[in-house]
């Protein structure tokens, strides 16, 4: 029996091309929201769409690969803004946890982050947010040690160095942040290293239907006040990083999806 495909998501035209164009005997299957793409990544069986971007379309597009496309996990490629003041653009961060940061309680017109699905005086929880399968992360952390990415070039905001793989929190929520306060209070509050728009609905459908979820971003901008023009002027050079990382890791995947089938 052959193992299930992975499902690989991407939010935007710019994210997709870079997988697209590796993948092998690629046919078109319906998904229900849209069409996918079925084929061959490096010998890895994946299903690659295009989800649009934001948390919703995020969801439905991962229940639709697990329940009609099959997938045994699901990875979201693509891009994201910096949190850490020590980041760069186009350094990578691998999510070992997910977090909503637009989802909780208004006290005082201030958001206090609970758990989605939640709150303290319903449905009372301990969680905050979705952790990755630490089996999952330990064997991409192996893998990552062995990549090498380009420095980017000056035009796309590279300063000299090769970007850095790190791994951490990413946050997601359904606004664009372009706000240095912002910026500084989810790193600050929560540890997030990179924030975007759909990781975390990504990793609350996985763990719904009791499958592996990985979410890669590279840094397009540093979530700042001039976020929007870092974004539009580096995002399809950045997003080169985000696919490379896809590529090599997707090995630890095949794995994950072995140990849960079996």
């Amino acid at each position: 029996m052959s193992a299930a495909p992975v499902g690989i998501i991407c939010a935007i035209p710019q994210e997709l091309p870079r997988l697209s164009g590796a993948l092998t005997g690629a046919s078109r299957i319906p998904l229900g929201t849209g069409t996918g793409l079925a084929g061959d990544l490096d010998g890895t069986p994946v299903v690659l769409t295009e989800a649009g971007i934001g948390k919703v379309n995020t969801a439905v597009t991962a229940t639709m690969m697990i329940e009609r496309a099959g997938v045994g996990a699901v990875l979201f490629s693509g891009v994201a803004g910096g949190l850490d003041p020590t980041g760069q653009i186009g350094d990578v961060v691998i999510a070992d946890r997910a977090l909503h940061h637009d989802a909780g309680v208004m006290v005082d017109e201030e958001l206090r982050i609970y758990q989605a699905g939640h709150v303290p005086f319903l449905n009372p929880t301990d969680r905050l947010g979705y952790p990755a399968q630490p089996e999952l992360i330990e064997g991409v952390r192996r893998l990552a040690d062995g990549i090498e990415l380009p420095p980017l070039s000056a035009a796309a905001g590279g300063r000299g160095r090769p970007p850095h793989i790190r791994f951490g929190l990413i946050v997601s929520g359904d606004q664009f942040v372009s706000s240095e306060r912002m910026r500084d209070h989810l790193h600050r509050a929560h540890g997030g290293l990179a924030v975007e728009m759909e990781g975390a609905a990504l990793a609350q459908v996985a763990e719904a239907f009791g499958v592996p979820w990985l979410s890669i971003r590279a840094l397009s901008d540093l979530a700042g006040r001039d976020s929007d023009i870092d974004f539009t002027a580096f995002v399809e050079e950045v997003a080169a990083s985000s696919a490379a990382v896809v590529l090599a890791l997707l090995p630890a995947l095949r794995d994950a999806i072995r140990t849960t089938a079996g």
